[in-house]
């Protein structure tokens, strides 16, 4: 009978200090534009070049399309709340914040695996890798992992969002996190926690691990190719995807799975910044700077302009 429905809650953010948001807001400003301009490039590089039509790169284009979907859910709140003019968030606003962040993030989960796969097929049975991998496999894979994403992040954010919450509405975080939420919940969130413990396993700890059979796969393969040229290529093209993997997957099981998950909102913070700018900023460089077909595709497209 005491408690109280929440209309909006109260984005903490960052230190209050002036000068220090403010120089947090130009890094973060030139690290979203960055996210923007990038992906944006890898998406039009892979639509032009025909040389770039292939499974790797389709793969590759809805990586990027999360990591721009991904950064601007929750960066432009966060940067109006640097300069001060946007702390507060509505309860819908917020709901939507969590809801996106777990399609984008669990997509991303799935399609991380289904991209180590393309590699394994692509290096371990070359001959045959254009009949597996066709177009219809590829939509029916990149579909799935969107389906995922989307199945398991509605759940998750239509549990949470369904709990009771009546005050104290302070988020001490700079967007609707999940488990930041949870925490101003009213009731016992054990069950949440568990889910989300679940789903972690799921779409980190299986994914991961089928990630790591296709390496030990590709390994194999590798060892056995005793041309230089041969080595350099198949690491050229795995060990893009191999950073971004290491980038992801390990900072998504120390937050949510490692030992005090959920209880320490700085090192909250840190992490959900590499996932939302970080990380984003970082895929397309990665991809750029190792992949000899991506510079070509770059130069190609430079020398059309002029």
């Amino acid at each position: 009978q005491n408690e109280t429905s929440v209309t909006e809650f109260i984005l903490l953010g960052f230190s209050s200090n002036p000068t220090l948001r403010l120089w947090l807001f130009g890094i973060f400003s030139v690290l979203y534009s960055a996210t923007l301009m990038g992906n944006t490039l890898v998406f039009v590089l892979i639509c032009l070049d025909y040389r770039l039509h292939s499974p790797m790169y389709f793969f590759l284009c809805h990586l990027s399309i999360l990591d721009v979907c991904y950064a601007s859910n929750n960066v432009p709140h966060m940067l109006r709340n640097l300069l001060g003019q946007g702390r507060t968030i509505s309860f819908a606003g917020c709901g939507t914040q969590i809801h996106l962040y777990l399609i984008f993030a669990l997509t991303e989960c799935v399609l991380l695996a289904v991209m180590s796969y393309d590699r394994y097929v692509a290096i371990c049975h070359p001959l045959r890798y254009a009949l597996i991998m066709n177009r219809k496999v590829c939509l029916t894979l990149a579909a799935v992992s969107w389906a995922f994403g989307f199945l398991f992040g509605t759940l998750q954010a239509s549990l949470a969002l369904h709990l009771p919450f009546c005050g104290p509405c302070e988020v001490d975080h700079f967007f609707c996190e999940i488990l930041a939420v949870l925490k101003l919940a009213c009731t016992d969130t054990t069950a949440n926690k568990v889910l989300i413990f679940a789903v972690c396993v799921c779409f980190l700890l299986f994914p991961l691990a089928l990630i790591l059979i296709s390496y030990l796969h590709i390994l194999a393969t590798i060892l056995r190719i005793r041309s230089v040229a041969g080595w350099h290529k198949t690491f050229s093209t795995c060990g893009s995807h191999l950073t971004v993997v290491g980038l992801f997957y390990g900072n998504a099981i120390f937050m949510y799975m490692g030992p005090g998950s959920g209880n320490s909102s700085g090192r909250e913070k840190v992490l959900s910044l590499f996932y939302s700018l970080i990380s984003p900023s970082l895929n397309p460089l990665i991809y750029s700077l190792r992949n000899k077909q991506v510079k070509e595709a770059l130069l190609k497209l430079q020398r059309r302009k002029r």
